[in-house]
């Protein structure tokens, strides 16, 4: 089986579709015969191959100079490649010109393309029209959206949604043939390793006693960044000596965490951390993990972070809280500063430790990528007979 990813939403620095295609590479090398291709802009037009995985880039201009994201506008290019390569199964990991792209070039070619619901994209323009059309204007938009995802999903032989909340709404929408697919860890590496908290804590130069909060993700609007970074203005207006905010990843708002890194003293921002590895450590040396985000169909970076024994924090009401396995009971019921700046000081006055343990060991048991790729692979070879069969 030849498994083809084709998606725009990939950075070379960072982000969770990028650590999920690379996941999976690792999981087809070690445990399949299968070969896998990758189609992703990139700087220039290239072709690499490593064993029986073959990367190729599509010359893409750059839509952001610090989360490196591009948008592939040569929708030829995509199937001149798929033309040569003719793999068995497509998944489309984006919701724009790629993905209807994708479809109709599987179309041609007798191939089954499945989508898979990355972002609930549709909650982003319903914040800016609120903000900026009113009520009437917003409802539009909403309805607009709903249109357009029944009318591009519904046409993928399969859409996998990582939330069964989601799956459940965009059933509602009219959006057919869903399939719920959580995304996982890699529990060999994302693990309690309590030793070298203060070896990397060190390294870091971080300050002796003080109350690590972590942030790893864009810096971006729809990652809710500035309501933490308010938040954490107010914990340290009220303690100085007490708190410290490590923010790892870049976007467009990496001007205000330098901002407030220049106002406190007390913030550590590091623009990218592309290592496992390394990123684990950074899990691990943390107290507590606060994630601010509202629209997340899933949260990789909170189970992740959860597998390392680092507890999270957040605001009530998103598609992540149900993969929360720490106490959510002084979690910010509202979005705002206040109400976020309050459950950090609720939450860190408890046992931070013995809830991240406990955490780890209920997310290492559910949520390892073996488990998930083993049932994605199994959907792959379903979607591949029944599409062949189609007209049988």
């Amino acid at each position: 089986m030849k498994i083809c990813d084709l998606t725009q939403f990939y950075s070379p620095v960072s982000g969770g579709v990028k650590r999920y295609v690379h996941e999976k590479v690792r999981y087809l090398h070690a445990h399949t015969d299968d070969q896998h291709l990758l189609i992703i802009p990139g700087e220039q037009d290239t072709r690499t191959i490593e064993g029986r995985a073959t990367v190729y880039t599509i010359r893409s201009p750059l839509l952001s100079r610090t989360s490196r994201y591009r948008a592939i506008l040569r929708l030829g290019a995509i199937e001149h490649i798929l033309e040569k390569e003719r793999p068995d199964v497509i998944e489309s990991g984006d919701p724009y010109q790629v993905a209807w792209k994708a479809v109709a070039s599987g179309e041609a070619l007798g191939i089954p393309v499945i989508g898979f619901y990355h972002s609930h994209f549709p909650e982003a323009y319903v914040r800016t029209a609120a903000r900026f059309l009113g009520r009437p204007g917003t409802e539009w938009v909403m309805d607009a959206s709903r249109r357009y995802i029944c009318a591009l999903y519904n046409r993928f032989h399969r859409t996998l949604v990582p939330s069964p909340a989601l799956e459940r709404l965009l059933n509602e929408w009219g959006v057919k043939n869903t399939e719920h697919l959580d995304l996982g860890v890699d529990t060999e590496i994302f693990q309690p390793v309590p030793d070298d908290k203060a070896e990397t804590r060190a390294e870091l130069g971080l300050p002796a006693g003080r109350t690590l909060l972590l942030y790893v993700g864009r810096l971006a609007p729809e990652k809710n960044v500035r309501t933490l970074l308010s938040a954490f203005e107010q914990l340290h207006e009220a303690e100085p000596e007490r708190y410290h905010l490590l923010v790892v990843g870049d976007g467009l708002q990496r001007r205000p965490v330098q901002a407030l890194q220049t106002a406190t003293g007390q913030v550590t921002w590091l623009s990218s951390c592309v290592e496992p590895e390394r990123l684990a450590r950074l899990y691990r040396c943390a107290d507590c993990f606060v994630h601010p985000g509202l629209q997340e169909t899933f949260g990789l970076v909170t189970l992740e972070s959860q597998a390392c024994g680092t507890p999270v924090l957040g605001i009530r009401g998103s598609y992540m809280d149900r993969i929360i396995f720490s106490d959510q009971r002084h979690w910010a019921e509202e979005n705002t500063a206040n109400a976020l700046a309050r459950a950090i000081d609720k939450t860190c006055r408890g046992n931070l430790y013995a809830e991240g343990l406990a955490a780890s060991e209920s997310v290492r048991a559910r949520y390892s990528w073996n488990l998930v790729f083993e049932r994605l692979f199994g959907i792959y070879r379903e979607a591949i007979t029944t599409y062949k069969n189609r007209d049988v």
